[in-house]
């Protein structure tokens, strides 16, 4: 009886060894590890993003050519910039391609979207189809269109003078088969978006705008587009700011021609800055676009957002 009774203590402790794990411990645990699998990525991000940045505003008050000895010339570069007529022109293209590309690639998604959205047969494959520009890469699908645009489409529309003289040597309107490119493409991610907007509008809306004898028009109007609109903001503020951005597809449809008619601003910028020599003057040129990207999205999440009060 009485080893018995001394084994029974003996049992316990074996049993509940070490103090007990508190949910105060454990969430503890969790976070030192959360903030392991973070570090990596904030050291990489620092060394291959904040580095290289920081780096070119520094040269941006040089007159660094990208070799040899320099000199700071302070804010001559930054002033020169506001004088130079191919700057100009570049920035002028950029804003004209990018603001043409956004207003198609968001009517044209939008609408396919909507088509997406309803009932139709074979609705999931559609939507994979629709999606496939986007896993493809932009200099191989421009080098395809490329193809397209001077040699395929002036033999099957030859009878359109435009198309019939290859539309990428004209220099009034090589820019539109760099949209045309672009919208294409982007339309697939976009689509996405507001798919999954139109997704969260509950079916008895329309259901009721229906018995109320609401066109579809006036539903669009009334419930669809107020109901996404949030969606609206993100999309217009991604594709503003990727179409100023334009590089790949110019460099496999026009390379920035013909002469200079489609040389976007971050062409420039790689053109002067890593073969012309003007790497510091190239690099106040990085900065000053930096913050003419960062002032037009913000300028379209303030007057998006307000519109989004207004619905």
């Amino acid at each position: 009886m009485t080893s018995s009774t001394q084994a029974l203590p003996a049992a316990r402790g074996a049993g509940t060894a070490g103090p007990p794990t508190t949910p105060r411990r454990t969430k503890d645990r969790a976070q030192r590890t959360f903030y392991w699998m973070v570090w990596p990525a904030v050291i990489a991000f620092f060394l291959f993003h904040t580095i290289p940045v920081l780096v070119g505003i520094f040269y941006s008050f040089t007159n660094y050519a990208g070799y040899g000895a320099w000199n700071f010339v302070g804010l001559s570069n930054y002033a020169n910039l506001f004088k130079d007529d191919r700057i100009l022109a570049a920035y002028g293209f950029s804003f004209l391609f990018a603001i043409a590309a956004t207003v198609l690639t968001n009517a044209i998604s939008l609408a396919i979207a909507m088509g997406l959205n309803a009932k139709i047969m074979a609705r999931n494959l559609w939507r994979g189809v629709y999606f496939v520009p986007y896993v493809l890469a932009a200099l191989v699908i421009g080098y395809v269109f490329q193809f397209l645009f001077s040699s395929s489409l002036p033999k099957i529309l030859s009878g359109i003078p435009l198309i019939a003289d290859n539309i990428l040597t004209n220099e009034t309107w090589a820019w539109t088969a760099i949209v045309a490119l672009a919208v294409w493409q982007a339309c697939a991610f976009t689509i996405i978006i507001y798919l999954s907007g139109l997704q969260t509008i509950p079916r008895e809306l329309y259901e009721a705008a229906s018995l109320d004898g609401a066109k579809p028009w006036r539903q669009f109007s009334s419930i669809t587009f107020p109901l996404i609109s949030a969606f609206f903001t993100i999309n217009v503020v991604l594709s503003l700011k990727g179409f100023l951005q334009v590089f790949d597809q110019i460099v496999a449809l026009t390379n920035g021609g013909p002469g200079t008619a489609t040389e976007s601003v971050t062409l420039l910028i790689f053109r002067g800055g890593f073969s012309g020599g003007e790497f510091a003057y190239q690099s106040a040129n990085a900065v000053i676009f930096f913050i003419v990207i960062t002032i037009v999205s913000l300028f379209q999440f303030k007057v998006l957002q307000r519109r989004e009060a207004d619905f």
